[in-house]
């Protein structure tokens, strides 16, 4: 059974961090390798050419609450078929 490996992190930023966070995210996933750190802890991740997105929203005043999710197989990059895109716009 392989080793699970978890990575937390939370804390309030302004929107401008938010969007370095996010860049950073995106740089990673475009070079297939992310690393996450904090406090000492450290967690690379390595997502291959497919990953799965969830994303919800919910609004309840006086709270909103957007989240984001990726997730993959762990696979080696000869074993990913190419699928349709899916674009989103601001």
């Amino acid at each position: 059974m392989a080793q699970e490996e978890k990575f937390f992190f939370e804390s309030i930023q302004d929107p401008r961090s938010l969007r370095d966070y996010l860049q950073s995210l995106m740089d990673g996933l475009e070079k297939g390798r992310i690393v996450l750190s904090t406090g000492g802890d450290e967690l690379t991740l390595t997502p291959p050419g497919l990953l799965k997105l969830t994303l919800k929203a919910k609004r309840k005043a006086p709270t909103s609450k957007l989240v984001l999710k990726l997730s993959w197989k762990d696979e080696p990059k000869a074993a990913i078929r190419s699928e349709d895109a899916m674009s989103i716009r601001s």
